[in-house]
């Protein structure tokens, strides 16, 4: 897979096999035409449905793929001293997993206590306090999402079990690598089969 010309960091998701559920995180940085490893390698969960270059919505796989990180960073905790911008979840706050919605696979803010105007398996964020404690958002179908090819892509903290498509990794070093990512860095995600 290709990386972005102007991409100097990455992190790299490493599965063993399509049906892996686990795989290897590592963070790499580029300076000039060489990339060196930063953090890891590490264990990360993956998703139920192993990964594919395939998926589709509610599938329980990880996409394959390189993919950009979303521009804002997002908690239910408050900012633990990451370099992107950081919103604190409250309540209201989703994640638009229905794919006749024309906000699809977008963060979505509502008032609180107020249904939304979007269905499917959208995701209340903010009622999500020990996988969504600190979450950056992989750039899997945007700009524009196909309805029904997959949403909510996350690398976010580990619950002890595979997760339904995101990336999770414990705690500790989930906050290591989010202190780590620099925005001004284009840091990408790629997500590949290999040995590890």
């Amino acid at each position: 897979m290709s990386l972005p010309a102007d991409a100097r960091q990455l992190v790299s998701v490493t599965a063993g096999s399509p049906r892996s559920t686990a795989g290897t995180l590592t963070l790499w940085r580029r300076t000039r035409n060489c990339w060196t490893r930063e953090l890891g390698p590490w264990l990360a969960r993956l998703g139920v449905g192993g990964v594919s270059a395939d998926r589709h919505e509610g599938d329980g796989t990880t996409p394959l793929g390189v993919f950009a990180l979303g521009r804002v960073m997002y908690g239910t905790a408050a900012d633990p001293g990451v370099r992107f911008p950081y919103h604190r979840l409250v309540c209201g706050d989703w994640w638009d997993e229905d794919p006749a919605s024309a906000g699809y696979n977008t963060f979505r803010h509502v008032g609180c206590g107020v249904r939304p105007p979007f269905g499917g398996r959208s995701e209340a964020l903010w009622q999500s306090p020990r996988a969504y404690r600190h979450l950056i958002v992989v750039e899997f179908n945007t700009g524009p999402a196909m309805p029904g090819r997959g949403s909510g892509i996350f690398i976010h903290a580990d619950l002890g079990h595979p997760t339904i498509g995101c990336i999770s990794l414990p705690g500790a070093r989930l906050l290591t690598l989010l202190r780590r990512l620099d925005p001004a860095a284009q840091p990408v995600v790629s997500i590949a089969l290999g040995s590890g």
